[in-house]
């Protein structure tokens, strides 16, 4: 038997987006049971959500409800693989790592801030990151590794992400932990 919320994710895998009110409407079910469903759906990282104004609309925008853009699946990882490993020798991973930080310049500001601003920029980069204060200095734990499909044959990538929190940083990094070798995170002790 399939469940109201099975209906409400079937109908947005088809549809592609949907407010409340369209799923109340295609599914006929009351907009709370809806808007219930839904809530669940993008706790459980199932959906997520955006506003937008439709049509000539006026008044504030509708809360519109779309599958992960993850959800879709791409090719990342087998191109980031043939990439790295045919061009391995002559890419260096700081170099990566400039490129990955893009303009951020956070030098100028305090510690704490710009630890806040660093994991802020990880996060954007999937990176599920946070920071904690330690005794050799703050620590900058990696939850997620955003290469874990191909981080196996290519651990240079964790000297990127050294190189990258060094360039935000400012300061240097040393890497305590990885993800790679069976840690539940990757953590990163920042120098001075």
């Amino acid at each position: 038997m399939i469940t109201a919320r099975q209906k409400v994710l079937t109908y947005l895998i088809k549809t592609r987006t949907a407010s409340v009110r369209e799923i109340s409407r295609a599914l006929k079910m009351p907009a709370a049971n809806i808007r219930h469903h839904l809530r669940v759906l993008v706790s459980d990282g199932r959906l997520e959500t955006s506003m937008v104004v439709k049509g000539e609309k006026r008044g504030r925008p509708e809360k519109v409800y779309s599958l992960p853009h993850a959800a879709f699946g791409d090719n990342l990882s087998a191109l980031s693989d043939a990439l790295l490993t045919e061009t391995s020798l002559q890419v260096r991973m700081e170099t990566l790592a400039r490129h990955m930080a893009g303009e951020s310049n956070f030098m100028d500001q305090p510690l704490a801030k710009r630890l806040n601003l660093v994991i802020e920029k990880l996060n954007q980069m999937n990176y599920h990151a946070r920071w904690e204060a330690g005794l050799e200095g703050p620590r900058v734990i990696f939850g997620h590794c955003p290469y874990a499909a191909i981080i196996e044959k290519h651990p240079e990538l964790c000297v990127m992400d050294v190189a990258l929190l060094e360039k935000l940083m400012g300061q240097s990094a040393k890497q305590l932990t990885t993800i790679r070798d069976g840690s539940k995170s990757c953590v990163f002790v920042m120098g001075k």
